[in-house]
């Protein structure tokens, strides 16, 4: 069975920096792609950054937090992390960790992500 387990989130003000913490357990951690997705409140859920690995590591990033948020894993520990910088208000939202095992397309898509994990809130005031 398949779990993701978010943790690291909480209250920071605008220019600070947080990073959360993904847990993953009941699959091949280091052979599945993962993502990070965030939902603000009245909004969809979007794609904040992803990695795959294959022979090298590919990485994707929101143009929104290109430069301030650094997606990477552990595969020791079965984690995956997502360091957040120079953190500002819009950021403010349900962080979540997803994972699929299976080649998918667009990384940013949600329907592209089977496991999820159940979020962690991040807010950020100014």
């Amino acid at each position: 069975q398949v779990q993701l387990v978010e943790s690291g989130g909480g209250s920071v003000q605008a220019g600070g920096s947080l990073r959360l913490s993904c847990v993953a357990s009941g699959y091949a951690f280091g052979s599945c792609r993962m993502a990070w997705f965030r939902q603000a409140p009245g909004k969809e859920r979007e794609g904040v950054t992803a990695i795959y690995r294959d022979s090298i590591t590919f990485t994707y990033y929101a143009d929104s937090v290109k430069g301030r948020f650094t997606i990477s894993q552990d595969n020791a520990k079965n984690t995956l992390y997502l360091q957040m910088n120079s953190l500002k208000p819009e950021d403010t939202a349900m962080y979540y960790c997803a994972a699929d095992c299976v080649p998918g397309g667009r990384w940013s898509r949600e329907y592209e992500w089977h496991y999820w994990g159940q979020g962690t809130q991040v807010t950020v005031s100014s």
